[in-house]
């Protein structure tokens, strides 16, 4: 438990923490924190015009995140909490560091014990990004992760990964769509 408090302190100053999700490990910031998005995009050398997945434990804390549609809500509701990420419109208040090019936000409500029990903690989704430099194969193994971005990180969260290698199904909210399986 005092993890999970130290890696809260952590995050709401700004700095990255690793940690376990349902398929590859993650790289977890504060998503309201330009300077952590930005430092989370320079660890992965990610081109910040893709945007990023925010990632909790209750749907409910996404609402000010989006201007999703009724249905679209209900669909994604249906996969959540799981390993599916869906790509909904974005509100207009969302940071161009959350969205990219896009006027959308990918959202995922989790199941992983440890991704959920960080997002409890924190209060909040939390930018959650597979722990890999851009290009490079998801990290299935916290050494993995550690080998890519852990000069960035300030604290690995230990635990296991519920499916390793499979990397979350993401959905398309507006058309019902797998973009990617």
């Amino acid at each position: 438990m005092w993890r999970l408090r130290h890696a809260v302190r952590l995050l709401r100053a700004g700095r990255l923490v690793a940690h376990p999700t349902e398929g590859v490990w993650g790289l977890a910031c504060d998503p309201l924190l330009p300077e952590a998005v930005l430092r989370v995009l320079a660890a992965k050398r990610r081109d910040p015009a893709k945007g990023l997945i925010l990632v909790t434990h209750d749907a409910a804390v996404l609402t000010p995140f989006l201007d999703a549609a009724p249905d679209q809500l209900e669909r994604a509701r249906a996969d959540w909490p799981g390993p599916v990420t869906w790509v909904l419109p974005a509100a207009p208040q969302v940071p161009w560091w959350l969205t990219g090019d896009h006027d959308s936000l990918a959202v995922r409500v989790t199941a992983h014990p440890v991704a959920a029990a960080l997002c409890r903690a924190f209060g909040g989704p939390l930018v959650s990004t597979s722990a890999n430099l851009a290009g490079h194969a998801a990290p299935r193994h916290a050494w993995q992760a550690r080998a890519q971005v852990g000069a960035a990180v300030d604290l690995f969260l230990a635990g296991d990964l519920d499916t390793p290698g499979r990397p979350s199904t993401i959905r398309d909210g507006r058309t019902g769509d797998v973009i990617r399986d």
